[in-house]
C-alpha cells in the first residue's frame, strides 16, 4: 500500500509540475516590477533593476514586457504567482516567498554623511565618533538592531521601511536630512543608497563591511520565479553567469555599491 500511495503522489505531481512550467512565456521576457521605485525599478525604464532586464531580453532576443504593481503586501500574490509575469528581477537571496536563482549581486548597508563632517572616516558603528549623533534610520531595517544594541537609537530618525513610492520618497527624504543637517548621517541600504547619492555631491557613501555582530547588513541578490520553475531558473542561472560581467557595468555605472560573496571588501572590478 505504501508503494501504491507514493507511486499516486509522483503521478499527481507530474501534471502540476508541467503546469507551472507552462506558464512560463517564450516569446517575451516577462517581468513585474514596482512602477515607481526609483533608483531600482521605474515605469519609464530609467532604473538599474529596468536595464537588466533589458539586457537579459536582448540576450533572450525576445521583447521587455512588464507588469507593473506597487512592492507592498501582496506583490507577489497578485503578480508572479498569479501567472501575470515570469520574474521578479530583485529579490534577497532566501526570500520564500519565490524560487530564487542564483545571485547576480552582492551588496550591503551603507552609512551616508557629509563628506566635509567630522563623521567622514567612520568605518564601523560601533566607532564612538557615533555617539551623540542624530542618525536617520529605516524603522526594522537591519542596521536598526545595530543602532539600538549601541546605544544610538535615542537620537535617531526613523524612516517608514514599507511605502507607497508612487506617492513617497524615503530614500531621498533621508539623503536631504542629511545634506541639510536634519541628522548626522542615514543608514541606508546600498543600493538605493549609492545610486540616489550621486545627486547630493556634498553626500560620502560609506559601506558597512565591518561588522562582527548580527543581523548581517549584507545581501546576495537573486532573481525571483514561481516555485516549481527549475528549468526556468536554471536557464537564467545560466544567462547571469554568462553575463555576468555586463550586469557588473550596469550596477557599477548606476553607483551600486558591490561587495564579495561575504560581505567583507568591495568587489574587485
Amino acid at each position: 500500500m505504501r508503494a501504491l500511495a507514493v507511486a499516486l503522489l509522483a503521478a499527481l505531481a507530474a501534471p502540476a509540475g508541467a503546469q507551472v512550467a507552462d506558464l512560463v512565456d517564450r516569446t517575451a521576457f516577462r517581468v513585474c516590477a514596482d512602477p515607481a521605485n526609483a533608483p531600482l525599478s521605474m515605469q519609464d525604464g530609467s532604473g538599474f533593476e529596468n536595464a537588466i532586464a533589458q539586457l537579459f531580453a536582448d540576450k533572450l532576443d525576445v521583447p521587455l514586457k512588464y507588469t507593473w504593481f506597487p512592492q507592498v503586501i501582496g506583490f507577489v500574490r497578485q503578480t508572479l504567482t498569479a501567472g501575470k509575469c515570469d520574474v521578479v528581477i530583485g529579490f534577497a537571496q532566501g526570500d520564500e516567498l519565490v524560487l530564487n536563482t542564483n545571485h547576480y549581486y552582492t551588496s550591503t548597508h551603507v552609512l551616508v554623511v557629509r563628506a566635509d563632517s567630522d563623521l567622514a572616516g567612520v568605518t564601523q558603528l560601533a566607532d564612538p565618533a557615533l555617539q551623540g549623533h542624530k542618525l536617520g534610520v529605516v524603522a526594522g531595517s537591519p542596521p536598526a538592531t545595530h543602532v539600538a544594541r549601541l546605544g544610538l537609537m535615542k537620537l535617531a530618525k526613523p524612516y517608514d521601511l514599507m511605502t507607497d513610492r508612487r506617492v513617497e520618497d524615503p530614500g531621498g527624504d533621508m539623503l536631504r536630512d542629511v545634506e541639510n543637517g536634519v541628522t548626522d548621517g542615514a543608514l541606508m541600504w546600498g543600493p538605493i543608497a549609492g545610486p540616489m547619492a550621486k545627486k547630493f555631491p556634498d553626500l560620502k557613501v560609506i559601506p558597512l563591511l565591518n561588522e562582527p555582530d548580527t543581523p548581517r547588513l549584507f545581501f546576495r541578490i537573486t532573481m525571483g520565479v514561481r516555485a516549481g520553475e527549475d528549468s526556468w531558473k536554471r536557464e537564467l542561472n545560466s544567462m547571469i553567469r554568462r553575463n555576468q560581467a555586463e550586469i557588473d557595468t550596469i550596477l557599477r555605472e548606476a553607483g551600486v555599491p558591490l561587495v564579495d560573496d561575504y560581505g567583507k571588501a568591495l568587489k574587485a572590478p
